[in-house]
């Protein structure tokens, strides 16, 4: 007997079990190979199993197993998954999890405090090991994450910290990067730097002003208000930098918060006849695909991604395991390089 299907719908052990006139506690254990069960009748299991693409449900199947123990299964909640970076910090993640024999469940809060409190929640339900996250834009609000650390869960964040939260974090050194990258703008002459940024309630965006700011007043150039915008994607940058660039004082160059602002500024200062980097030098943060894709190719600070997820997996089995503390905040930073490329001089 056969069990018909829709085309998205997956076989359960229950639809093999009445396929086949058994038990499903007998399929279970012949697609686990018990000698309970004998060989013809494993065979028979398995083979049935195999021709209709059986998968079995691996979180369902340790929960019930579990007997209070974590399952190896860690939750990751990203911001935006087409983004480049996140894409590379779950790439660490993913390679660090599956050296160690843990899976992960990936969760995407689409910048939005509620979907990343929901997720938190969901995940608290399926019993992950501990979760890893990067927080949303617009969270102001910590009680989720205080949630997971009341009942023991650990937490890492990476990238987006939460200072309100005591838990362990792996960051990119984020001030010293921007640091370099505005010292290396003067030094090749740019007298007048903008600076393009995200909102300030995020750590990262306190830290690469700071950065902006500092390299500035190193080099006795005064801070000027007006050269600083809220604009941390491509669409904004197209939208502001017109004004900007037309205005008498305009500046010589620009720092952005990350690789899709620069570009934007790079083809709005292309389409309005401006040379660069000789009129206007541009330099991104991220070090994406993008940054070689454009003409010039991009000056940007690289971030690392990948170092950045594979450290976050690491605290966190870690504690998981017990080679860390879990009541302890572990704290690591991935340092970045300049990488120097055409729209610089």
């Amino acid at each position: 007997m056969t069990i018909p299907q829709k085309p998205d719908e997956q076989l359960t052990m229950k639809d093999i079990a009445k396929a086949l006139g058994i038990s499903v506690a007998t399929v279970s254990r012949a697609l686990k190979d018990s000698p309970r069960i004998s060989k013809e009748k494993r065979e028979q299991i398995q083979a049935y199993a195999q021709a209709h693409n059986f998968v079995p449900n691996i979180l369902a199947e340790s929960l019930r197993n579990n007997r209070g123990i974590p399952i190896k299964v860690i939750g990751v909640i990203i911001p935006e998954i087409a983004h480049y970076y996140f894409s590379t910090v779950l790439a660490g993640i993913e390679e660090e999890a599956r050296m160690h024999g843990y899976r992960i469940m990936v969760a995407q809060s689409n910048e939005r405090y509620e979907q990343e409190a929901r997720i938190c929640q969901s995940f608290y339900e399926n019993k992950v090991c501990g979760v890893i996250v990067s927080q949303a834009k617009d969270t102001t609000k910590y009680h989720h994450f205080e949630k997971l650390i009341n009942v023991g869960m650990p937490l890492v964040f990476y990238d987006r910290i939460c200072t309100g939260v005591n838990a362990s974090r792996v960051v990119v050194d984020d001030y010293q990067g921007a640091f370099t990258a505005v010292s290396h703008l003067i030094e090749t002459g740019c007298k007048r730097i903008a600076f393009y940024g995200s909102t300030m309630t995020l750590e990262i965006s306190k830290n690469r002003f700071n950065g902006y700011k500092d390299a500035l007043l190193k080099h006795g150039i005064e801070i000027d208000n007006s050269l600083t915008h809220f604009c941390d994607n491509r669409d904004d940058a197209e939208a502001i930098t017109p004004d900007i660039l037309s205005a008498d004082d305009r500046p010589d160059a620009f720092f952005a918060v990350n690789d899709d602002t620069a570009i934007g500024i790079l083809y709005t200062a292309k389409r309005m006849g401006f040379r660069i980097p000789q009129d206007i030098s541009i330099c991104g943060f991220t070090n994406g695909q993008r940054a070689i894709a454009c003409d010039p190719m991009l000056t940007t600070v690289e971030q690392r991604g990948k170092r950045v997820g594979e450290e976050a997996a690491n605290i966190l089995i870690s504690q998981v395991e017990g080679r860390l503390p879990r009541d302890k905040a572990e704290r690591r930073i991935v340092r970045t390089r300049l990488i120097i490329r055409g729209t610089t001089r």
